[in-house]
């Protein structure tokens, strides 16, 4: 469904005809649902800006094709940056689907009616809680429908349905109550309060952490149903939160045209004092990397003016700028 960030708006059932990408009961989804649509548009942009956010510094940074699947092969392989992007994808839907629920832009939901009442805190629950039900809702239909179409019974579909439930654990867990204050001269008299979903940039943030800590699994069988379980028996089990992978990822270290989105990192720029994987010598893979002097323009000498701008001046500097060979 990634492949929706490049369309425009999608407005009737012919529009979800044309769709690159979805298999035919997404299709059939969307022509159900046009008017929720241009939310999973907004969503799959969002998830292709937040991967390449997380993965900005690491050799495999998230680099879209303009071909199916949109980050290429690299995620039709079991690995862990393949239960990344899942996770992200059914992540993003959720997310977008809710906020256009709350935003009035949907007829089918709207805020969340069922948060109502006196807390046990003693504030009034009002205002419009986010209703991330519908939106997780939507997304197990939308985006799981793709592998529940193919069975169960494969190993990859059970890694890729189990990823995309963690990835909209990681929003539902992180739900936040904010409050407004009502009383004379800003007193407290009376507080309202409703559940928000975290911002995005929390859920990636959990996410990627997930994907740092994810679980090497296998299928087996359990009685007549097949689960997936630690590849190594003294790994503790992996809970519906967590990420898992099937497969060990390539180094990426090298453009491999044979394999679309193996992109290499020759040409990346890489940070000379760093020991971790943005540093020069782990990005470049041993391959060494030239360095060059470049002109920045900077914003400097910022002052604040009464009432109400801040004035900067333009600040010319020399920088060095080190690139993988």
């Amino acid at each position: 469904f990634l492949s929706l960030s490049s369309v425009g708006s999608i407005s009737d059932e012919e529009t979800c005809e044309r769709l690159r990408g979805l298999i035919q009961r997404q299709v059939q989804i969307c022509k159900r649902s046009v008017e929720v649509m241009d939310a999973v548009r907004r969503g799959a942009q969002l998830a292709i800006d937040e991967c390449q956010f997380q993965f900005r510094n690491r050799r495999w940074n998230c680099s879209t094709l303009e071909t199916m699947p949109v980050f290429g092969k690299v995620v039709t392989q079991g690995t862990r940056e393949a239960a990344f992007v899942y996770a992200i994808s059914a992540a993003s839907v959720a997310f977008a689907v809710t906020r256009a629920c709350s935003s009035g832009e949907l007829e089918k939901c709207g805020c969340d009616r069922n948060v109502h009442g006196v807390s046990p805190e003693g504030f009034q629950w009002s205002g419009c809680s986010d209703n991330i039900a519908y939106g997780v809702a939507f997304s197990q239909s939308f985006v799981d429908v793709r592998e529940r179409s193919k069975g169960q019974s494969s190993s990859r579909a059970l890694m890729n349905l189990h990823n995309n439930e963690a990835g909209r654990k990681a929003i539902l867990s992180h739900m936040r109550v904010e409050c407004k204050c009502h009383g004379v001269s800003g007193s407290c008299e009376v507080k309202t309060c409703w559940k928000a979903m975290p911002p995005f940039r929390k859920v990636g943030n959990v996410i990627k952490e997930k994907f740092d800590g994810a679980t090497e699994v296998e299928q087996r069988k359990a009685g007549t149903t097949k689960v997936l379980v630690p590849r190594n028996s003294q790994f503790k089990p992996h809970t519906d939160q967590d990420l898992v992978y099937l497969d060990p990822s390539p180094d990426f270290c090298d453009h491999d045209p044979r394999t679309p989105g193996m992109l290499g990192t020759a040409g990346r720029q890489c940070n000379r004092t760093s020991k971790a994987i943005d540093g020069c010598e782990l990005m470049c893979c041993g391959r060494g990397f030239q360095t060059e002097e470049v002109e920045v323009v900077d914003r400097c000498s910022c002052k604040f003016h009464w009432c109400c701008y801040v004035k900067c001046k333009q600040c010319r500097k020399m920088v060095e700028v080190h690139t993988c060979r």
